[in-house]
């Protein structure tokens, strides 16, 4: 299966082929501030799965269309962490595996069924 998305404008696409490693959504500080939400959710796929045209910026690991702003992923030498609200057909067929940064949550935010728990980075 592959996978399209874009930024809003359009300059920046990408494609990923096959299912993602892993999906995850995070509650952390930075993930707030970057998408100016109350949490991001993202999926991640094998480097090699990965494919973009059109010319990104990328700041603190993070990449984005330099026209519209869209927050669209994070590469890895290994891995594309892909923000999950940037692929063209939604909904998605993804459920969450895990949370991070839990103890961010907003109260009103209810756990994800099945998904594991993080206080913080599953590492630390």
């Amino acid at each position: 299966m592959i996978r399209h998305g874009s930024c809003s404008c359009g300059q920046v696409r990408y494609q990923v082929s096959g299912e993602p490693s892993r999906v995850g959504i995070c509650h952390c500080t930075s993930c707030r501030q970057e998408t100016g939400s109350t949490f991001t959710a993202f999926a991640v796929w094998p480097r090699s799965a990965f494919q973009s045209s059109g010319d990104f910026a990328t700041w603190s690991g993070r990449s984005f269309c330099p026209k519209c702003g869209s927050r669209l992923f994070a590469l890895r030498d290994d891995e594309a962490e892909i923000k999950i609200g940037t692929l063209e057909n939604a909904p998605t067929n993804f459920t969450p595996q895990y949370e991070l940064w839990t103890w961010r949550r907003e109260h009103w935010l209810r756990p994800v069924d099945g998904a594991r728990q993080f206080q913080r980075d599953p590492d630390e």
